[in-house]
This record gives structure tokens, sequence and C-alpha cells, in this order.
């Protein structure tokens, strides 16, 4: 039986987006169900408005950049600098639309492909259903955002939080989390540990 992982993302980080090609090799490699699940950011609330940085803020949000265009370069990807600090509830609860209806690789690399290079705005709810469309999945992903499909969102939020999560991409198993993608390799030896099969 396949062991359970679970995955925290947000669109619009950029770590999350780097990280996203060995999550998927993770699940090729090892007998795990790999369960995604949003975890949308409030950037504001940790990181200041950009009104409001200090030039030491900055310099974290300089470097953080610079640090997660190093790991998108090495990947081929286009990483460009949002525009704006962006909270992506909306192209996140696509995710839950997306897994509902078969279609969530598709979705989840078209969003993270064009969010970077500025082709997706994450807050239009319009071009998310477009894109869920694109990616195969039914009209009908507004009355899903305001209805019980946000509710699982803000519940899945809460629930997040509650286990510790506080950033993505943010991977747990057996009860314990491993946040960024550079600690996938103690993920790794945790799965071996654990006697995980290798696929």
């Amino acid at each position: 039986m396949p062991a359970d992982v679970r995955l925290w993302s947000d669109y619009v980080s950029p770590y999350a987006f780097v990280a996203k090609a060995w999550a998927y090799e993770l699940e090729q490699d090892y007998d795990i169900t790999l369960e995604w699940r949003p975890y949308t950011l409030d950037i504001a609330s940790f990181q200041q408005s950009v009104a409001d940085r200090d030039p030491h803020h900055w310099r974290r949000v300089r470097y953080a950049s610079m640090d997660a265009r190093r790991f998108a370069n090495k990947q081929g990807l286009v990483l460009k600098g949002p525009t704006k600090v962006f909270y992506a509830r909306p192209a996140n609860t696509g995710m839950l639309y997306a897994q509902q209806h078969g279609c969530f690789r598709r979705f989840n690399d078209f969003v993270f492909d064009r969010f970077w290079r500025r082709e997706l705005d994450p807050e239009d709810v319009a071009a998310v259903e477009a894109l869920l469309i694109e990616a195969g999945a039914p009209a009908g992903f507004a009355t899903f955002l305001d209805g019980h499909g946000g509710a699982e969102h803000d519940r899945l939020r809460a629930e997040a939080e509650a286990a510790g999560v506080f950033g993505v991409p943010t991977f747990e198993f057996g009860g314990e989390l491993f946040w960024g993608g550079d600690r996938i390799g103690m993920l790794r030896e945790r799965l071996d540990e654990k006697g995980v099969a290798r696929r």
C-alpha cells in the first residue's frame, strides 16, 4: 500500500515553483501517494507590505529572488519577479477543482509556468477558470470558489497551520514536516528509513 505524503504549495511562491519537478520525481521514485494541497501565503503579514519594507527586508527579498532564480535556471524555467504581492486564493482553490476533475497535473503546470512568465493573474477568477477549462475541467469554477471549494480551501489552510505549516513548499510524512525543496533529500532518507519501497 502506498505511503501518504502531503505537499503544501502556493502558485505565487518561487520556491514552490522550482520544487515542482523535484516533487514529481519523488512520486516517480517511491511507492507513495503525493497529495498536493493549497496553502495560500499571506505574504504581507510576514514580509510586510511593499510600502512598509525596510532595507533589511528588501535585502532578504532580493536574495530570495536570486536564490530561486538560480534553481529555476538549472531547470530551464522562466522566473520573472511578480509585479505586485498577490493573494492567490482563486488559483490555489483551482488546484482543488482540477483534482476533482482529473486534470491536476496539467493545471498545476499551466499555472506555475504562466504566473512566473507574468501571463496569469492568480487573483482573476475568470482567468483561473479559463485555465482550468484549457486543462480539461468543466466550467463552473466560480461557483465552486464561492461555495464549498472556497470553504474547503480555507479549512485546509487552517489544518496546515494546526499541523505547523508556515511556508511552502512543505512536505508532510508521518506527522513530520520538511520545509523547502532543499529538504527533499531528508524526506527521501526518511522514506528509506521507514521502508517505503522504491518504484
